[in-house]
């Protein structure tokens, strides 16, 4: 019998990793004070995060008879962001480029999926491979951009609103390589929703994310003047 979405083993999952990546953030905030120790704590959360995604899609790989070597892309936003979220981390500077681009997706995508995750049912148990590192990938995207955001690593500003652009558009042409080239049915929800048997296509959800994307800029140029919030 498959793992179950909500199951026992789910909710335990969502608890505890809640609890854990919770008290290391915490704890990190709290006595990470230097520079230096920041980009540390920083960078071996990419690290950690880059060995979860790829496991993810090695595992893939293997999961049918015939090894699919392209499924090494990932072919979701989430699992785009986390790859190209930890790149990021790992060898970029502070408030770099793409980090504006996958900021969002990867908090949203992260802690969304996690309690969603209907990937549970792969396996027997959410411990088997495909799935629990698929949890993992996700919980440390999550857990990364909110340290991002706690240690000013980040100045979220509207004025470099064109990043979202043009990383979507990456991701796009990258999804249609996929289908073309490997005979994919669908890659990053051109095709096929996001939730089965809805219309979350990917062309319905872009300009979901693109009004969402503009409320939290709006509101957060309204709190940077207020000198409520401040990233440098």
């Amino acid at each position: 019998m498959p793992a179950e979405l909500f199951g026992i083993e789910h909710i335990l999952y969502i608890i505890i990793s809640t609890v854990i990546c919770g008290s290391f953030v915490v704890l990190a905030y709290k006595f990470a004070k230097q520079e230096n120790i920041k980009v540390i704590i920083l960078k071996v959360v990419g690290i950690l995060l880059f060995i979860s995604i790829m496991t993810n899609r090695l595992s893939q790989v293997f999961r049918y008879s015939d090894t699919r070597w392209y499924l090494i892309i990932p072919d979701s936003y989430c699992g785009m962001t986390s790859l190209v979220l930890s790149l990021a981390v790992i060898f970029g500077k502070k408030d770099n480029c793409v980090l504006h681009f996958v900021w969002l997706l990867g908090i949203f995508g992260g802690i969304s999926t996690v309690i969603y995750a209907t990937f549970v049912g792969q396996g027997p148990t959410i411990f088997y491979l495909p799935t629990i590192s698929g949890l993992l990938h996700h919980s440390f995207s999550a857990t990364l951009v909110v340290m991002l955001l706690l240690f000013k690593q980040i100045n979220i500003t509207y004025k470099k609103w064109y990043y979202s652009l043009f990383g979507f558009t990456c991701y796009l042409t990258i999804g249609a390589f996929l289908m073309s080239v490997f005979g994919m049915s669908d890659a990053f929800h051109i095709a096929e929703p996001l939730i089965p048997d809805t219309f979350l296509t990917t062309w319905v959800m872009a300009p979901m994310y693109a009004v969402g994307y503009a409320l939290i800029l709006i509101i957060v140029e309204i709190l940077k003047k207020k000198k409520i919030i401040k990233f440098n």
